[in-house]
């Protein structure tokens, strides 16, 4: 009797360990279902030439101190999903730039990203998106270059937050359909509610 208890005990943890795991893969690509949709050659000229112009990621903020603090801050929470300090901090500048550079709160792309990928710079979805922001390879095609590298932590980062800066001019600033777009659920409110409770929670600032 003590044999069979010992076996359906171990039969129910690797259930319980293979229903965590699938859990945990679902939440490391969550979305991804971006529609490809035919741009006007002005506006895939215009979202090239953003791809295309790489400089140093650096912190955008009015006073050294300012972005200190801000990258402490955002270190402490960013920790439990990211241990390495300096991919960490690497990730933290970077984003930061990229939102800065595409006229986007940071605060919200850490939200998307905590949404999308669970910072899981390998994350790809079952739609094939890829990456932190969960990229769409037909952007490649569309904007970019055959070179790129979506698993790239700058590629990515840029990429998708060119991405949300169109769909939110597209939407004329209205962000809640901007994020519906880029998760492909438009008109549905289960993922730009999530977004902005992450963005207003974890990664609020100041």
């Amino acid at each position: 009797m003590m044999r069979c208890v010992r076996i359906s005990w171990t039969v129910s943890v690797a259930k319980a360990a293979l229903c965590g795991l699938l859990l945990l893969a679902a939440e490391a690509a969550l979305a991804g279902a971006q529609r490809e949709e035919a741009l006007s050659f002005s506006v895939a000229s215009g979202l090239h030439r953003s791809i295309d112009a790489v400089n140093a990621p650096r912190l955008v903020f009015d006073d050294a101190a300012s972005g200190q603090a801000w990258l402490g801050a955002m270190s402490r929470r960013l920790a439990t999903r990211v241990p390495d300090e300096w991919m960490r901090l690497r990730v933290l500048t970077t984003i930061q730039y990229e939102a800065k550079r595409a006229g986007l709160d940071p605060q919200l792309v850490l939200g998307l990203i905590e949404v999308e990928s669970g910072f899981h710079k390998y994350a790809v979805s079952t739609a094939g998106a890829r990456g932190l922001m969960q990229v769409m390879p037909f952007w490649v095609r569309s904007i970019g270059d055959a070179s790129h590298n979506l698993f790239d932590l700058t590629t990515n980062l840029r990429y998708g937050c060119t991405i949300l800066r169109y769909y939110l001019d597209r939407e004329n600033g209205d962000l809640y359909r901007a994020l519906g777009r880029y998760n492909g659920s438009l008109g549905e409110r289960d993922y730009p509610e999530r977004v902005f409770a992450a963005w207003h929670g974890r990664w609020k600032w100041p």
